[in-house]
């Protein structure tokens, strides 16, 4: 069912493109900056050229085998092609991400099973007042607070990638680029000064991040859990005898984890779509950003283009979600 979904989705994407006119929807097809500087004549010529006046089903047709090309048209926020665009900028933001979901997870999946387990007791308050808190905080809210608190206080963590001085290192000729993202590339090329540099600029977002998440995530997994420990096969494993944190972390909190694993791919899913408020609240320059611009800009080509890559993540994220079930509890097959 992915291609059918990833059409439907595209089919939706290229619908609202036709709301704009010929002419706008020409940069779609713009290899570089220069190409609608022509005069009237030459706009005319190109529209032609490309079918914007042909039926919806031919537009399509042309649209998407551009896009099945890689060519996604000319940003003229990013003043580069938007293919080229996106994939300078998905190190950035998978170098945010990853370093917020992972421990986020990890520490949601501890958090709410030790709640779900002392359900009612002071864990279980305390990690509920935890999450109420994270869960209240609007991420705009929480991430100037880190900024007053990390920045114009304590001057700890700074926004933005990097110093600029390690910006400058970074572009410099002696520095090799392996994968776009600060912190790796620091360490192979052997420079600890921009690994560490890189770590403050993370430090305030991915703290951010995290805690948002994690309030979401732990809250369902101690549902989760409360869930499970009621269940008939629980209580049967305590009455035969079975150790305490058998039965509830090898047994209960395996198929506990059912929820907080959809929860947990639509989470990723979206932050790897980019985080747009955290991104532009901490000046990170991510796909976040890039998209907030982009719209303000009336950028019609990188929105396109952004709408199809977070398209094709979410399907696949979810595909993956669904696929990691079985692995979980070997009672779901699929069929």
């Amino acid at each position: 069912m992915l291609p059918v979904v990833l059409f439907a989705l595209s089919l939706m994407l290229f619908a609202l493109q036709m709301s704009l006119s010929p002419t706008q929807r020409l940069a779609a097809y713009a290899p570089s900056p220069d190409f609608l500087k022509g005069g009237q004549d030459s706009i005319r010529r190109m529209i032609e050229q490309y079918g914007l006046n042909d039926p919806f089903y031919v537009q399509y047709g042309h649209w998407i085998g551009n896009i099945l090309s890689g060519n996604l048209g000319w940003s003229e926020t990013a003043r580069q092609p938007v293919a080229h665009a996106l994939a300078s900028l998905l190190p950035a933001t998978m170098e945010l991400v990853f370093l917020s979901f992972i421990p986020g997870f990890l520490l949601a999946v501890y958090l709410g099973t030790r709640a779900g387990i002392h359900a009612n007791r002071w864990p279980d308050h305390v990690v509920r007042i935890f999450t109420i808190l994270g869960w209240s905080f609007p991420v705009y809210v929480f991430g100037l607070l880190m900024l007053l608190v990390f920045y114009s206080a304590l001057d700890w963590f700074p926004p933005g990638r990097l110093s600029q001085w390690a910006q400058a290192a970074v572009t410099s000729p002696g520095f090799i680029r392996y994968t776009g993202a600060n912190t790796i590339d620091s360490l192979l090329n052997g420079d600890l000064s921009i690994f560490v540099d890189s770590l403050r600029h993370l430090a305030a977002p991915v703290i951010t991040l995290t805690y948002v998440n994690l309030a979401n995530m732990t809250r369902v997994m101690r549902t989760s859990m409360l869930e499970t420990l009621r269940q008939d096969y629980v209580r049967t494993a305590r009455a035969k005898g079975m150790p305490k944190r058998v039965v509830e972390l090898r047994h209960a909190r395996r198929n506990a984890l059912l929820p907080i694993t959809t929860i947990a791919g639509m989470e990723l899913a979206t932050m790897m779509g980019g985080v747009v408020i955290t991104e532009t609240i901490f000046d990170y320059a991510g796909l976040g950003q890039f998209a907030a611009k982009s719209a303000s800009n009336l950028d019609f080509p990188a929105v396109l283009g952004f709408g199809m890559y977070f398209a094709v993540v979410l399907v696949v994220l979810n595909l993956i979600v669904d696929m990691l079930y079985p692995l979980l509890d070997p009672r779901v097959k699929t069929r």
